[in-house]
């Protein structure tokens, strides 16, 4: 049997065994190169908050149900609790923490903090980088579900910004000042 053969055939009895299977990993995350060995079991969400130590990122449903480990992988918002981390080798991942820093805010986190866009600030981070994201697919002309002309680009409206931002969930109940800040920055053109 080839070396190949005898590895693949060890990394066969490894699984049989239920040994975990570790694996390297190389990420850009807020812009740094970042490299970790993950059991290839675990979710990006994790690998974020355990092997990086980016607590931002919150871990809510742990089901992909909440939005509050909303992250960004290439510019699109990703549920980081549903994707294994190993799936997004060399990928761009941006966690609340790469948006902005307390002396130079993002615009979004400066809208969320001027219009109290959170009570309890549990989902914050994953409305944050949710709703930047959506602000960009709306640039791209991506339509959702209630955009009424699919020919012309989506209007910037509350009921499609609502019907975007439907997979982040606010226990707080504080989605009226959500939609003021994310309407905010939408209307000052600095997403």
């Amino acid at each position: 049997m080839s070396n190949q053969g005898d590895e693949i055939h060890n990394a066969h009895r490894r699984e049989a065994d239920g040994a975990p299977q570790y694996m390297a990993l190389t990420l850009t995350v807020n812009g740094e190169t970042r490299q970790v060995d993950v059991d290839t079991r675990t979710t990006l969400l994790d690998a974020l908050r355990e092997n990086l130590a980016l607590t931002g990122t919150k871990k809510g449903c742990d089901h992909g149900q909440c939005g509050a480990c909303t992250v960004l992988v290439d510019g699109r918002r990703v549920n980081s609790c549903l994707t294994l981390a190993v799936m997004h080798e060399g990928a761009e991942i941006t966690t609340i923490e790469g948006l902005g820093t307390p002396d130079n805010l993002h615009p979004m986190q400066a809208a969320f903090v001027e219009h109290d866009g959170f009570q309890c600030g549990y989902c914050t981070p994953g409305q944050i980088c949710s709703s930047v994201a959506m602000l960009k697919e709306i640039e791209a002309g991506i339509p959702s579900h209630v955009t009424h002309d699919l020919v012309s680009p989506p209007e910037m409206t509350a009921d499609e910004i609502r019907e975007r931002m439907s997979g982040n969930i606010c226990r707080c109940g504080a989605y009226s000042n959500i939609l003021a800040a994310i309407e905010d920055v939408a209307g000052s053109g600095s997403s």
